[in-house]
């Protein structure tokens, strides 16, 4: 089994922050805490991942999603934790 901590890396640029990620920072809080994951998953921002176009962009583990809707984040989070 891998010892390593999920990560969870979300955009911060300007551009990603203002079409969603601010939106999306919250509900990632909220759910780390109501699923008690926050001392078990490394959870930081980046300031750009390069890729504004394609924004907002989230990072699960080695997976980059683009154009993520702050709809989609509790489905991918869920999708995410279950693959362990």
């Amino acid at each position: 089994m891998n010892q390593e901590k999920p990560e969870i890396v979300i955009c911060m640029g300007s551009s990603c922050f203002s079409r969603g990620n601010k939106t999306t920072l919250g509900i990632i809080k909220g759910y780390l805490e109501t699923h008690d994951l926050e001392s078990g998953v490394v959870f930081r921002g980046s300031h750009c991942f390069g890729e504004c176009e394609k924004g907002p962009v989230l990072m699960l583990g080695s997976r980059k999603h683009t154009q993520v809707s702050p709809k989609q984040v509790t489905e991918l989070l869920d999708a995410y934790f279950s693959e362990d």
